[in-house]
């Protein structure tokens, strides 16, 4: 049954929302793992529990100013709206608002409509619509803390492999299980002989993971054009940041968000012509 303009507004409204929310667990999850990870080592060198701290995660503290600490109202935290009308600063300190706040939040609501444009209203859109914004906090985390926490990583698995159960997907819960377990092995396994022929580590433990998820959504018989996506797409990218000079002395660059962007194209338009298994 076509939606109506009603339905549109109110999924546009909710895509909007999720992108604010999402903007918040880019920004402070990987402050909390890392506290965490501080609190045990603390914790292990003093044999001691670790004391429990100011509260700091998703909600707490207050959204604020990164600059000055200024409490922010409530009017401006109004998705895209807020950024506009602010000219993209501080209303207490003038400090630049990075752009990628509205960015995120206008990519996750074009995320949402999109799902449900493909899908329908249903529950299925709602599946779809979670996982590309969660391949968006990934993405975004892994570009600017080098992490792919399994906060996000490991339930995008189960929750593919629900979906499928569920036949929220479009994936058998075979091919499901099967992409998850074979994503998982074969970057483990590239990792591994990078590792004893070269002595060095070519990417992080998360990639293994996100693979799996991937596999889990997308079907073990996209899993080559998947990694063949990511693979070129990471290429050209550290072949522009070099012409740039803008690649670091080590040549590494997080492998995840060309894997998230593998994500949504095998999404969007499905395997690479020819090489479905």
């Amino acid at each position: 049954m076509p939606m109506d303009f009603f339905t549109w507004t109110l999924i546009t409204l909710f895509g909007l929302a999720i992108g604010s929310f999402l903007n918040v667990v880019i920004h402070r999850l990987p402050r909390m793992l890392e506290a965490q990870w501080a609190a045990e080592a603390r914790a292990h060198a003093d044999h001691e529990l670790p004391e429990d701290g100011p509260g700091y995660n998703l909600a707490l503290p207050a959204s604020h100013c990164p600059h000055c600490h200024a409490a922010l109202r409530w009017t401006d935290n109004v998705p895209v709206l807020s950024y506009l009308w602010l000219h993209g600063r501080c209303r207490t300190c003038q400090a630049p608002i990075g752009w990628r706040y509205p960015a995120v939040e206008l990519l996750t609501c074009a995320l949402f409509v999109w799902s449900f444009a493909v899908h329908g209203a249903s529950a299925s859109a709602l599946a779809w619509a979670g996982f590309a914004t969660a391949l968006l906090a990934l993405a975004a985390i892994d570009a600017d803390t080098h992490l792919l926490p399994d906060a996000i990583t490991q339930p995008l698995v189960w929750a593919g492999l629900l979906a499928a159960a569920w036949q929220l997907s479009d994936q058998s819960l075979s091919d499901a299980l099967w992409g998850a377990v074979a994503g998982y092995l074969f970057l483990w396994t590239v990792y591994w002989l990078f590792k004893l022929l070269t002595g060095k580590e070519g990417m992080g433990q998360g990639d293994f993971k996100l693979l799996a998820a991937l596999g889990a959504w997308l079907g073990w018989p996209a899993l080559v054009s998947l990694v063949l996506i990511a693979s070129l797409s990471g290429v050209a990218s550290g072949l522009l940041l070099r012409a740039r000079g803008q690649l670091g002395e080590d040549g590494y660059i997080p492998f995840g968000p060309f894997l998230a962007f593998a994500g949504w194209w095998v999404m969007t338009w499905g395997p690479l012509p020819g090489l479905q298994l």
